[in-house]
């Protein structure tokens, strides 16, 4: 049964026949694609895996097809002996022993079931032999016996009348004799046992790899930052505000060089236990291979995953810093907590009378007092450095908000256009030169230098205490772009924009006087998109109010107020326009009304009855909203259901801006009607059409779109009620008041670990920029690769409101694994000199060198021993092997001879001695008889420390034996 299913398996995957394929090319092995098939077999209740790994070739040419000589070689016979893919660096292990291109591999299912028994390993060779036989599969089949990590295989081949057997010998001591060439060329002989005796020479292969781990010469550069100095801004070396970057331990571990003799005859060279031909110098073909330190300490991956750590805290601000701050007098601890209820119920007082600010401060007094220095998280060196920081314009308090504002923003930042500069509406963070992104930075630092989770509490501490201050004293927050709050960036920073639209409303109140801020001129300079664009004919889709700039109003309105009419009085002609639409009380108040509110002429619409023309108002902006607010009022909406009551509620809290928006038009334009209004605000509401009268010329006459002409619908019912207000005298749309009370309070609740999911994007954000800006210095293209892989898979991620953990780990560990590749080649950069290199030439010889080594499993040196980069290696080598002949100090003490000395240092080799030996025997020879056929024949052995393995592989004639 176990026979059949194999040869079962064979059909399937079509390995029946006589296998054929091209010679091999050189370095196919490497450059080539291998798969494997698998499938599962048993042997009664013993479960097997089958496995078929074989090198993808392009099919051989069809048209051109010979006919198969009747005796040719199964094609691994032929592989057997090809020379061109000798000591492949990646490979499985019987491809690098035996040289096949294809072969299948039984072994047992399990990991910890091995064949163990020689009868049992008989049993099973016996049934590859018949399923060999009766198949005519020439591919070889392999049985793994013994435990997996001895890696034991023994295999066969059948071809027509030849067979190959594999065979293997494992010992973990080497036999004396084995370690040189002849001792292994006698072993390969008596193998053989060929009845010739004039022997067919040998040919060999061989390599000998020899490791370098002693860097001793090269220290490795990069330092971690020294903590404690703390110059001019600069914290140990860092500069707040840029992440660092590098290895702090060298992240290349060993230097591995294979010097390798590909094709020697026997009898050309001499390595037996006395004396030896093999010298590495001598050899013609050098390559190496790097090995990496294992996860290697990186600053910025460290500095990634410890404020990633942050994410999981549980604990809140208080609890880190301890409620010791706020327990004094208990009255005045009374009166803050009455105020903040204050804040949070509904109070028929009005909220700005609480002096909430006063108890603040005195809280905030009271903090300084009770912390003592030594207990304080953060020393207020380093606080100060951040504050100012974070605050550029703290600096000089008397500076206007406005001005140091725009300074500010104004640093060394990548234009606006730059692709990396609007990464932040992929990431969802905030762009790199805002106040949230800077913050992200210092906590980020904190969390790694200053006193962790404490330090982070304490920064954010007083970080919303400043808000506060600016709150109360009018100060616009530095670094933040103008306008709404931008519903790209992370909802942090989305509250601190609504706290500054917040400031600036109330900063205008407060001002109140005419002409105090001359950049604010109707035409909108200084970052407003002005209300001249927004509600002249260019954009007269009044619904969609998305390009109304709200910082354009505010409740004082005199800086915007100039009536442009005041000149030419409204003349009051008394007609009264019977049209249904327009009110008729309002018409006749209208004629005593003077014109209020009037921003700027339409310029193409006249009113249809008084034919004044049309005034564009000034209007109240609708209030910002962050999105979380936005949410909130489209699930209050969407839970007014469909009844008539809900329907109703819903027009009612949806219109309060077109009723605040009515009330400004019929103040500015008197004597209008709904008509007028219509046409300003939703031009495609009113429907023209060409009509002929009744004199025969075409008029253009105009209505009402079916919609506004449903009975009571609400724009005629807010229409009627709608009463000439200009904006500065109607109610507020925004309260900024409590607004600011409510991001003021959403920004005290925020735990660590909330403030740290808020800000990873920001985090990652510039962890991308950090390791891009490295890159572009070393310019790796499989680097680029990664970081677009990293920039698609993280705007994936954090576009969504809470990522996974799952999903940022990985984010990180791409990021960190890129710091790493970097840091490699920086490292081997150091090593091979590449910077001091003065011929041009030899200096792009030595970075391509450099660049294949991180790429590729192994580079071939050119020009071997004497190229630029073999001698360089072969300094090292020289150079680690002298430090380690210097005898250690206590030896050095005793006297000893200065010829003695000469000596111990002459007979110091530039090599150590080789870490592993791989040699290749072949030759083709007639076996069993000296009348069969000439087969070949071949053997590889290694031998390591560990380790000493020979893996033969035998072929005999079968036709008549």
């Amino acid at each position: 049964r176990f026979i059949s299913k194999i040869e079962e398996v064979l059909n399937d995957w079509k390995l029946i026949g006589i296998s054929s394929g091209k010679p091999l090319e050189k370095g196919v092995y490497t450059t080539g694609v291998w798969e494997e098939k698998s499938d599962e077999i048993s042997f009664a209740d013993f479960k097997f895996s089958i496995t078929h790994h074989f090198l993808v070739q392009e099919p051989s040419d069809k048209d051109g097809k010979e006919e198969p000589v009747e005796d040719a070689l199964p094609l691994p016979m032929q592989d057997l002996l090809c020379m061109n893919n000798d000591f492949p660096p990646r490979a499985h292990c019987l491809v690098r022993w035996y040289g096949l291109r294809e072969f299948v591999v039984i072994a047992p299912a399990a990991n910890n079931d091995a064949v163990l028994s020689e009868s049992k390993c008989n049993l099973l060779l016996s049934s590859v032999s018949i399923t060999l036989g009766n198949t005519g599969c020439q591919v070889p089949l392999f049985v793994q016996i013994h435990h997996k990590w001895r890696r034991m295989y023994v295999g066969e081949c059948q071809g027509p009348g030849v067979r190959t057997d594999f065979e293997m010998v494992h010992l973990r001591k080497v036999p004396n004799q084995y370690t040189h060439l002849s001792g292994l060329l006698d072993i390969f002989k008596s193998k053989i046992g060929c009845p010739l005796t004039p022997l067919l020479p040998v040919s060999m292969a061989i390599r000998l790899t020899y490791v370098l781990q002693d860097w001793q010469q090269y220290f490795w550069p990069q330092q971690p930052p020294d903590i404690d100095a703390l110059v001019g801004g600069e914290v140990g070396g860092l500069e707040f505000g840029k992440l660092p970057f590098g290895a702090c331990e060298d992240p290349i571990s060993e230097l591995h060089l294979a010097t390798t003799w590909p094709h020697l005859t026997e009898g050309i060279i001499v390595d037996n236990d006395v004396y030896s031909d093999l010298d590495p110098i001598q050899a013609p073909q050098w390559s190496v291979r790097v090995r990496k330190a294992d996860n290697p300490q990186c600053l910025l991956g460290d500095f990634l995953t410890e404020f990633f750590k942050l994410c999981r805290r549980k604990e809140s601000t208080d609890e880190i810093l301890g409620r010791s701050a706020f327990e004094e007098e208990g009255k005045e601890v009374a009166d803050i907590t009455h105020a903040l209820s204050k804040l949070t119920e509904p109070a028929p007082v009005p909220i700005h009378k609480l002096s909430v600010t006063n108890m603040v401060h005195s809280a905030k007094k009271k903090i300084r007092k009770h912390r003592g220095v030594d207990e304080s998280p953060l020393n207020n060196e380093v606080l100060n450095t951040i504050l100012l920081f974070l605050f550029p314009d703290a600096a000089d308090k008397l500076a206007d908000g406005f001005e140091s504002r725009t300074s500010t923003s104004a640093g060394n930042n990548p234009p606006p256009e730059n692709e990396d500069y609007t990464l932040f509406s992929q990431f969802k963070s905030a762009p790199s030169d805002s106040l949230t992104y800077k913050l992200a930075l210092c906590l980020c630092m904190i969390n790694f230098y200053h006193g962790g989770v404490k330090g982070v509490a304490h920064l954010w501490q007083e970080f919303v205490l400043e808000m506060r201050y600016r709150w109360e004293n009018n100060y616009l927050i530095p670094g933040l772009a103008n306008g709404p709050p931008d519903l790209r960036c992370c909802l942090l920073h989305q509250k601190l924009q609504m706290l500054n639209c917040c400031i600036e409303r109330k900063k205008a109140r407060d001002e109140g006087k005419r002409g105090s801020m001359p950049d604010r001129s109707p035409g909108g300079t200084s970052g407003d998109t002005g209300k001249g664009a927004d509600h002249s004919g260019d954009n007269p889709d009044k619904e969609k109010e998305v390009g109304k700039s709200w910082e354009s109003w505010s409740d004082s309105e005199e800086e915007f107020f100039e009536c442009l009419s005041d000149t030419e009085d409204l003349k009051g002609n008394g007609q009264e326009n019977g049209k249904k639409g327009g009110a008729k009380e309002g018409n006749k108040e209208s004629v005593n009304l003077k014109p209020e509110g009037r921003l700027h002429p339409h310029g193409k619409l006249t009113l249809l009855h008084p034919g004044e023309p049309l005034y564009i108002p000034i209007t109240q902006e609708p209030a910002p909203m962050t999105e979380d607010l936005l949410e909130e009022q489209s699930e209050v909406l969407a839970k007014l259901g469909t009844s008539a009551e809900g329907a109703h509620l819903r027009a009612r809290m949806q219109s309060a801006c077109l009723l605040s928006d009515m009330e400004s038009f019929k103040a500015a334009n008197p004597g209008c009607c709904l008509e007028d209004f219509v046409r300003w605000y939703s031009p495609r509401d009113y429907i023209e059409e060409e009509v002929v009268d009744e004199k025969g010329n075409i008029v253009i006459k105009g209505e009402l779109s079916a919609r506004m002409k449903i009975p009571s619908n609400m724009w005629v019912e807010a229409w009627e009620t709608a009463k000439p207000v200009p904006a500065r005298r109607q109610k507020r749309l925004f309260d900024d008041t409590r607004e600011a009370e409510k991001v003021l309070h959403y920004l005290a609740v925020q735990k660590p670990a909330d403030l740290a999911r808020h800000l990873l994007p920001c985090i990652i954000h510039a962890a991308v920029l950090k390791v891009k800006e490295e890159e572009a210095l070393e310019d790796i293209s499989s680097v680029k690769k990664i970081i677009k892989q990293i920039i698609s898979h993280s705007s994936k991620v954090l576009r969504f409101p809470s990522p996974e953990d799952k999903k940022l780990e990985e984010i990180i560990a791409q990021i960190m694994s890129v710091e790493a590749i970097i840091a490699r080649a920086r490292s081997l950069k150091a090593k091979f000199g590449v910077e001091k290199c003065e011929n041009e030439e030899e200096k792009e010889d030595l970075q391509r060198f450099v660049n294949c080594l991180l790429e590729q499993p192994e580079v071939s040196v050119i020009g071997a021993g004497r190229g630029p980069a073999g001698s360089i290696i072969h300094k090292l080598f020289v150079n680690a092997q002298r430090v380690s002949a210097v005898p250690p100090l206590d030896e050095e003490l005793r006297s000893v001879s200065s010829e003695e000395r000469r000596l111990n240092t002459g007979t110091v080799s530039d090599f150590p001695p080789p870490t592993g030996r791989e040699v290749i025997l072949r030759t083709t020879v007639p076996r069993p008889a000296t009348y069969s056929k000439p087969l070949p024949q071949r053997m590889y052995s290694v031998l390591t420390k560990e380790d000493f393995r020979l893996a033969g592989a035998f072929s005999a004639d079968t036709t008549f034996f």
